[in-house]
């Protein structure tokens, strides 16, 4: 098995700028190790800088969904977009923030028949039209959305969400970003006491 995580090369933490470095760091004190996307992303510092600040203005906002229904649409439109490191990564992240160790496996792979409520349903629904054809998407489509009392806000957030990923796993599959091992397990088992 090959241990590379990237087709390109990856820089040593010493050797980016500060900011990115910084940045590196404190996801790494928070999570206990460095996933894969930072380290990869860092070999070209201006994007990587972009990259993270559009990820945290959609992913790190209040707003009408919540953080789990956000990962909810990264990882169904991954799975549809067969991003191996995105499934996995942020199926870890639902996982946590849903407090439960099945959904994001349900949601890649048929969120029709995941656990969750009609609200939710619709909101893949879109998100998944916006991954597969994004210039298909007709007014219409924002009808079901609007039942399920999803504001204009909302339906921005969650076509932005399906774009921004659908960049994100393109990314993953021209550099061959490999998942970190410890996503695998986040989430699933209880923490020890």
């Amino acid at each position: 098995m090959n241990d590379a995580i990237s087709r390109f090369p990856v820089p040593a933490l010493a050797e980016l700028p500060a900011d990115v470095r910084e940045r590196i760091e404190a996801v790494a004190a928070k999570a206990g190790f460095i996933p894969n996307v930072f380290l990869v992303l860092a070999h070209r510092p201006a994007e990587f800088r972009a990259f993270f600040a559009y990820h945290d203005a959609l992913m790190e906002k209040d707003g009408g969904l919540s953080k789990a229904e956000r990962e909810m649409i990264v990882v169904a439109t991954s799975a549809a977009n067969d991003c191996e490191y995105c499934v996995i990564a942020h199926g870890a992240l639902l996982r946590l923030y849903a407090k439960n160790p099945y959904l994001a496996d349900q949601v890649a792979i048929n969120h029709t028949r995941a656990d969750i409520t009609p609200r939710q349903r619709a909101m893949l629904d879109f998100a998944l039209r916006v991954a597969g054809d994004a210039n298909a998407v007709e007014a219409a489509d924002f009808a079901p959305l609007r039942a399920h009392g999803f504001t204009d806000e909302d339906i921005w957030d969650i076509g932005a969400i399906a774009a921004f990923f659908a960049l994100s796993n393109r990314l993953v599959g021209v550099t061959g970003m490999r998942p970190n091992p410890e996503f695998y397990l986040l989430g699933r088992v209880p923490k020890a006491p």
